[in-house]
């Protein structure tokens, strides 16, 4: 069980970071002296991620832009689109078709520290043959995650963005993934959720409620999910002061 293959979905429209977002993909917007989402395909590259996907939407050609074939990067990018904005397990399935069995995926606007992170949760979800493996980290505030229920380091529920008086902890899963091709079949079997999307959250309960092995690995570090104008100046910040560097 070798995870070759990477996953960036890239498709949302990034409202809430208007008004930038009128001008730029969300995903190209700074975080140091790079686009957050080359943050992204290095933490892949270091993981040993050579195939990566990213998923687009029909107008976010700036992304291939951007990225071009991945030479330079040290991988090979392909670009899939998912047509109609209907949620994250949706842009998850639209690179079914050039998956070939184990795989990470990373949103597109997720900033973490160290970039080893990923290659630390590949490693452990190895070790454990689980069906999923998901990164995890106690949350501020939960309704911008999908919130764990856990016995040990073993999923046993999660619940997409809650109101805080419904979570069950504060442990957030924070947009970084390892997956077997069975969560294609489970998102297959996802109704519309939150916002009337299909949501990864709600296609990882699918596992969990049939029996698969689904874990969590907190991540030892910093993450930042740039959502906001807010979190870009965070991440910045935080880059620059702490890191420096990439």
């Amino acid at each position: 069980m070798l995870v070759k293959q990477g996953l960036i979905p890239a498709a949302g429209m990034g409202t809430r970071l208007g008004p930038f977002t009128h001008a730029i993909p969300k995903e190209l917007l700074p975080v140091g002296e790079k686009a957050v989402i080359e943050h992204v395909v290095e933490a892949m590259h270091l993981a040993g991620i050579e195939e990566i996907v990213v998923v687009v939407s029909p107008h976010k050609h700036g992304i291939s832009d951007y990225l071009g074939s991945g030479r330079r990067f040290g991988v090979n990018l392909t670009y899939v689109v998912q047509d109609e904005p209907l949620g994250l397990a949706d842009a998850v399935l639209s690179g079914e078709h050039v998956i070939d069995g184990s795989f990470a995926v990373v949103l597109g606007d997720n900033f973490f520290h160290p970039k080893s992170f990923l290659g630390e949760l590949i490693l452990y979800h190895i070790s454990q043959r689980a069906d999923a493996t998901l990164g995890a980290a106690e949350v501020e505030d939960v309704t911008r995650h999908g919130i764990i229920t856990a016995e040990g380091n073993r999923i046993t529920n999660i619940i997409e963005k809650p109101e805080p008086e419904k979570a069950s902890s504060s442990l957030g899963s924070i947009g970084i993934y390892a997956f077997e091709p069975e969560i294609f079949d489970a998102i297959r079997r996802t109704e519309p959720g939150y916002k009337g999307e299909y949501q990864l959250t709600d296609s990882i309960k699918v596992l969990i409620d049939s029996g698969r092995k689904v874990n969590y690995k907190k991540i030892k570090g910093v993450h930042i999910d740039v959502g906001t104008p807010k979190d870009l100046v965070w991440a910045n910040n935080w880059h620059f002061r702490y890191c420096g560097c990439d």
